[in-house]
């Protein structure tokens, strides 16, 4: 079963403007991963780092919808030493400091995925993909990829 870690930015898209294809495409991404976590088929993960960061949320229904998403969540990391120490480290290779709790987070649950819709994290994720300890992709993408059916091989 897959355990997956949406950032901040992807629990947000379903509320954006729907009207730019990027943001209705990622939504129906994330729609999609959600509610194979809902059906149980995957595994959200919330995190006090997300607490945190949802928290700075200004527009209340907003934030009420998102943590209304989270409540679907079956693993909660949460703070400690080790995410501290190591959101550290990440800031130290360039990652701010929320992004940088967020990769720690889903690298302690030990997620499959850490998705995000920040075309900067991630290709700063996948260049330093040999120093974190977690794949880091946008929804669609990630999406698409597990999803695709295998190809024949011809013998």
């Amino acid at each position: 079963m897959l355990s997956i870690y949406l950032d901040v930015c992807c629990l947000n898209r379903p509320f954006d403007d729907q009207n730019q294809p990027r943001i209705a495409l990622e939504t129906e991404a994330i729609i999609t991963i959600l509610r194979q976590c809902q059906s149980g088929e995957w595994k959200l993960i919330t995190s006090a780092a997300l607490d945190a960061e949802i928290a700075q949320t200004p527009d209340l229904e907003r934030l009420k919808n998102v943590k209304a998403i989270l409540k679907i969540a079956k693993i909660r990391v949460i703070s400690s030493e080790f995410i501290d120490n190591r959101a550290r480290e990440l800031v130290e290779l360039g990652f701010s400091g929320y992004d940088a709790t967020h990769i720690a987070s889903a690298e302690r649950s030990r997620a499959d995925i850490f998705l995000s819709t920040d075309n900067r994290l991630i290709r700063k994720a996948k260049s330093l993909s040999t120093l974190i300890n977690i794949a880091v992709d946008n929804p669609v993408e990630w999406l698409m990829m597990i999803t695709q059916p295998e190809e024949p091989t011809h013998d």
